[in-house]
C-alpha cells in the first residue's frame, strides 16, 4: 500500500510487519507540541487539575482541535501506508503521567475487549512532551504481535491506565522489552495485537502521549454492541459503524449531548462480561 504519496519507505514497511512496532516517526515541528501540551494544559484544568475519565473516552468529540489533529495527513499518510485509503478513527485518549503520580499500564494486547473483526488496527501514539524510560514511555515487545490473542486478566489495579487494568495471562521478560523513547512531535505506530506497556513516571517531568486508533472502514464490530467511528480519509463503502459529528466548538452542548450517548455503548463493549463497570466521575459540560 506504498502509494505515490506514501510516507513510508518499503523497508519501514517490512519492520512494521516484522516488529509490530514502527518509530520514532516525525508528525509535527517539536516547536508546535508546547501550544498542544498547552491545550491539553488548559482541558485539565477545565476538569479541576486532571482530565475526568469519561472526558478521556474519545475526546476528539468533545473537543475541536482534537477532532482536526486525528485528521493530521502528517499521521494519517503513513498510517495508509499500512491499512489503505479508506480510515476510521475507532478510539482516541490520551495517556498522560504526571512525576509521582503511580499510573503505569500492564502488559496487554490492545484487542482484548474491542470485539473487532480483524487485528487490522493501527494505533498512533503521539508525543505531546519527551517520552523516555524516567518517565514512563511505553514498552513493546518486537514480534508479540504475530501471536494470536492471548488471554487477559482483569485486576482493575487503582493505578493501572486501563480500562479494566487488564494484564496479559502470560510470561513477559523484561530482557525482551523494547523502550519506545519519542521527542515531542514524533509519534509511533503500534499493531493492536503486540504486547505493551509502560511503567510509573519516576522522573521530573511530565509525560503526556494521544493515542489514536485507526482502522479500515472494512472493520466491524462483532460483539454486538452499538459502535460509532469517525471518518477521517477516503470513503465508507462498508457502514459498520455509525459516522461520529464533528463538534463544533469545544464542549459544545450537542457534541456533550452525542458523547454521553457513546459511552454508554462503549460500556456496553468493553466491560461486557467484568465483575464491574466504568467508574466516571461527575460530567461537565
Amino acid at each position: 500500500m506504498n502509494g505515490e504519496n506514501a510516507r513510508l519507505s518499503p523497508a519501514q514497511i517490512e519492520r512494521f510487519n516484522r516488529d509490530g512496532v514502527l518509530f520514532p516517526i516525525r508528525c509535527f515541528p517539536e516547536s508546535a507540541m508546547d501550544g498542544y501540551a498547552a491545550k491539553f494544559a488548559a482541558a485539565e484544568e477545565r476538569d479541576g487539575g486532571k482530565l475526568l475519565k469519561r472526558h478521556n473516552e474519545k475526546p476528539h468529540l468533545l473537543m475541536r482541535w482534537l477532532n482536526d489533529l486525528i485528521r493530521a495527513p502528517e499521521i494519517l499518510d503513513p498510517v495508509a501506508d499500512l491499512i489503505g485509503p479508506d480510515i476510521l478513527v475507532w478510539q482516541s485518549g490520551f495517556f498522560a503521567k504526571k512525576p509521582g503520580d503511580g499510573g503505569f499500564v500492564s502488559w496487554h494486547q490492545d484487542s482484548t475487549y474491542w470485539g473487532l473483526s480483524s487485528p487490522d488496527v493501527v494505533s498512533a501514539w503521539i508525543a505531546f512532551t519527551p517520552s523516555n524510560p524516567s518517565n514512563g514511555c511505553m514498552r513493546v515487545v518486537p514480534g508479540s504481535h504475530t501471536r494470536d490473542q492471548l488471554p487477559h486478566a482483569d485486576t482493575f489495579g487503582g493505578d493501572n491506565m486501563l480500562s479494566r487494568g487488564q494484564e496479559v495471562a502470560v510470561e513477559v521478560k523484561e530482557s525482551d522489552a523494547l523502550d519506545i523513547v519519542l521527542k515531542p512531535g514524533e509519534m509511533s505506530l503500534h499493531h493492536v495485537r503486540i504486547i505493551h506497556g509502560s511503567k510509573a513516571n519516576t522522573g521530573a517531568m511530565p509525560r503526556i502521549g494521544f493515542t489514536v486508533r485507526y482502522i479500515p472502514t472494512h472493520v466491524r464490530q462483532v460483539s454486538g454492541a452499538r459502535d460509532s467511528a469517525t471518518l477521517v480519509r477516503g470513503t465508507d463503502k462498508f457502514g459498520h459503524f455509525e459516522h461520529e459529528p464533528i463538534p463544533r466548538a469545544d464542549f459544545d452542548a450537542e457534541a456533550v449531548a452525542y458523547h454521553t450517548r457513546m459511552l454508554d455503548w462503549q460500556a456496553q463493549l468493553r466491560y461486557a462480561g467484568a465483575a464491574r463497570g466504568p467508574q466516571y466521575e461527575g460530567a461537565r459540560g
